[in-house]
């Protein structure tokens, strides 16, 4: 058992860093499903409920988002994170952390089905990803820590680079 929480966690690390480098909104989506896939699975083999559940939606929440993207689909999104959520909280009575897993989801939910920018999507997802870093700290998953780390340093890396390129279009428009 223990070592395909391993696998399913590095699975997800190496497939979400392919992910965020994506240049388009759906290449980014289509990859990220898949690793959010791994990690739903990790997350659940670990007893984490609410970052297990919270990635299943989110994987499919990407697929759904390919194609659609409106403020019907949102919400049909954000309502399952909300219910499960509470079924968590009341139901079974899990920790509050939950409420980070969850909190990090919705951000996700909102970037991954209304924003068309993969560079607004990077921004957005700094914060949710640094939710889910404390998130994963407090559970202590190294995969997870490292997912969101990978996810961290690829978002920046991008952003940077992106700035790099935009600043020599500009310095070239100069000449």
């Amino acid at each position: 058992m223990d070592i395909w929480i391993h696998i399913f966690g590095a699975a997800a690390l190496i497939t979400n860093f392919i992910g965020y480098r994506q240049d388009t909104v759906n290449g980014y989506r289509f990859v990220v499903a898949f690793a959010l896939a791994f990690l739903s699975v990790h997350f659940f083999l670990l007893g984490a409920m609410a970052a297990g559940i919270g990635l299943a939606i989110g994987a499919v929440r990407n697929i759904v988002a390919m194609r659609y993207q409106s403020v019907p689909v949102l919400l049909i999104f954000v309502g399952l994170n909300v219910f499960f959520c509470l079924v968590e909280w009341f139901v079974f009575k899990n920790s509050p952390i939950l409420f980070i897993a969850y909190t990090a989801s919705l951000i996700f939910t909102v970037g991954s089905v209304i924003l068309k920018s993969a560079d607004t999507i990077r921004k957005w997802f700094i914060v949710a990803e640094t939710m889910m870093l404390c998130y994963a700290f407090l559970i202590f998953t190294p995969f997870g820590m490292l997912f969101n780390i990978s996810n961290l340093t690829s978002i920046f890396l991008k952003l940077r680079s992106d700035k790099r390129r935009i600043e020599a279009v500009q310095e070239q428009s100069k000449d």
